[in-house]
C-alpha cells in the first residue's frame, strides 16, 4: 500500500483538531447566554477523582465564569472525609443521601433536600451509599481558603 504525503497530511491534521476539540469541551452539557447565565444538565457531569478513594468531584463553572460563588458536582461512595470549610456551602442531594456529622450529631439529607454548612465549619462528609450532590460555594474560590 502507498501512502501518499497528502493522506499523512490530512490524518495528522484531523488528529490535531481531534485533539484540540477534545481540550476545549466543557465538562458537561451547558448553554452559556451572552449576558452570563448558564444552564447545567447536572446528569451529563462527569466527576474527578479528588483526594481520597471514593470521593470525586468537578466544578462547573470557571472562576472567569462566575468569580463570586462556585458550583460543582460531587460524588460519595460509600465514604467518610473529614474537612474544614473555608467558604460558606449548600449542598443539594441529586442521588442518594448525604450526612454531614459536626460535633458527632448528623443532618441527613436525600434526593431534593439541601443542607447549609457554614464557613469554618469542621466536618464529614458522609454517605453510607453511593450519593451525587451539587454543591455551592461563595466565594467561588474554595480551594485558596
Amino acid at each position: 500500500m502507498n501512502v501518499s504525503e497528502e493522506l499523512i497530511r490530512e490524518i495528522v491534521t484531523k488528529v490535531l483538531e481531534e485533539a484540540a476539540g477534545a481540550a476545549a469541551k466543557p465538562c458537561c452539557e451547558r448553554q452559556v447566554d451572552p449576558s452570563g447565565i448558564i444552564g447545567i444538565k447536572t446528569s451529563t457531569v462527569r466527576c474527578e477523582p479528588f483526594e481520597q478513594a471514593g470521593v470525586k468531584l468537578k466544578d462547573v463553572v470557571s472562576l472567569e465564569e462566575a468569580p463570586r460563588m462556585g458550583c460543582g458536582i460531587m460524588e460519595l461512595d460509600h465514604t467518610s472525609f473529614e474537612w474544614t470549610l473555608t467558604y460558606d456551602e449548600y449542598d443539594m442531594v441529586i442521588d442518594g443521601t448525604l450526612e454531614i456529622e459536626i460535633d458527632g450529631r448528623v443532618i441527613s439529607g436525600g434526593p431534593g433536600d439541601i443542607i447549609y454548612i457554614p464557613k469554618g465549619s469542621h466536618i464529614h462528609f458522609q454517605t453510607p451509599d453511593r450519593t451525587r450532590y451539587a454543591y455551592f460555594v461563595y466565594p467561588a474560590n474554595w480551594q485558596e481558603g
